[in-house]
């Protein structure tokens, strides 16, 4: 059976016409498909250690801000995107739409600095979707409307994710059935959906309960109002952010609140739990390590952590350093919403291919 698979906004559909391709992937171990990118802005060309698959490449599109991301092979239905910023001054980047052409998955993405305008940054961005219960841990992820309607999602326990909207810009996500002990485990992952205007989205507060992940999720226009928009939100525990494991070997996250959070939400695939390191680096930055796991390509992601409208990225490219290898983030750099400094809480996640 046929499906049409480009969910794309009116602006895109001048880049990309719309495709059918058949069948979607057979359910199988986590991941069917996916795919990262890391893109120098500057250079105008991907950093293949921290690009898979190789031949991923970046087009940037008009007006300037704007890049079409082609993961070649890895076409799937549904899945989420998550992208992370990478400039010394402030900027975010947020999902425009994403689809599939042929046996490819295209992603659009938009970036702003900060006042809310389009403007050229280097980016980490991140593909995946899953079917099936071959995840490795407790491990999932949703795609929300503006209003809250579930558009696709994954969860290993086989139970349905629900989002429910509050207040404007605040949304209630429930992963049922991963269960990992509480109360308050793994890490998480959050980017706006939206075609039209910036919006930045974030991880406001989690609890880890008997039941699963209960997750608040916050929203903000470029001024830092609340704000309705779509969003993609991604849960992980002991698992890869693409939900695998063995392979990938390799793995690790962090939260920061600040300071670091507890030993359950700081796990190293390699050196277990609380072996990630957090040091200030100056005001609003964070140099994070993770021991043993710096085997490419690999990628890096971050999401801002609290309930203010401040945001982060990351200062420069990541780099695997040492004997370990160590996957060293120099660094982790988070602003208000007027771009000045901000010693915001923040979630990273780092992930090999390996």
């Amino acid at each position: 059976m046929k499906r049409t698979l480009f969910r794309l906004a009116a602006t895109v559909a001048a880049t990309l016409a719309l495709v059918t391709v058949s069948t979607a992937p057979s359910q199988a171990a986590v991941p069917d498909r996916k795919g990262w990118v890391l893109y120098n802005a500057p250079g105008a060309g991907t950093v293949a250690s921290g690009t898979w698959p190789a031949a991923t490449t970046v087009i940037p599109l008009a007006p300037a801000g704007r890049y079409q991301v082609v993961f070649p092979g890895q076409a799937a239905a549904g899945g989420v995107v998550h992208v992370t910023a990478i400039n010394t001054v402030p900027h975010w980047c947020q999902v425009e739409a994403w689809g599939v052409s042929a046996a490819d998955e295209i992603v659009i993405l938009r970036c702003y600095k900060a006042g809310g305008f389009l403007d050229p940054t280097s980016f980490s961005a991140f593909f995946t979707s899953s079917s099936g219960l071959g995840a490795f841990g407790p491990y999932g992820y949703a795609f929300s409307s503006a209003t809250g309607t579930v558009l696709n999602q994954y969860n290993s326990s086989g139970a349905a994710n629900t989002v429910t909207p509050g207040p404007v810009g605040q949304y209630f996500v429930k992963f049922p059935g991963l269960v990992t002990g509480g109360p308050l485990d793994g890490s998480l992952q959050a980017t706006a959906v939206n075609s039209g205007t910036g919006a930045r989205c974030k991880i406001a507060k989690w609890s880890s309960t008997a039941a699963g992940q209960d997750v608040l999720v916050y929203c903000f226009n470029a001024a830092g109002a609340f704000m309705n928009t779509a969003f993609t939100v991604t849960y992980q525990y002991k698992v890869s952010l693409y939900g695998a494991s063995i392979p990938p070997k390799y793995f690790g996250y962090v939260l920061n609140m600040p300071p670091v959070g507890p030993p359950t939400t700081n796990f190293n695939s390699i050196a277990g739990l609380s072996a990630n390191t957090i040091v200030s680096a100056g005001a609003g930055l964070s140099l994070v390590t993770f021991p043993r796991i710096g085997f490419t390509p690999n990628t890096v992601q971050v999401t801002a952590y609290g309930p203010t409208p401040d945001f982060c990225g990351l200062n420069t490219f990541w780099g695997n350093f040492g004997p370990g290898p160590d996957i060293v983030v120099r660094d982790v750099n988070c602003f208000t919403s007027a771009g000045a400094p901000s010693s915001n809480g923040f979630l990273v996640s780092a992930s090999s291919i390996l």
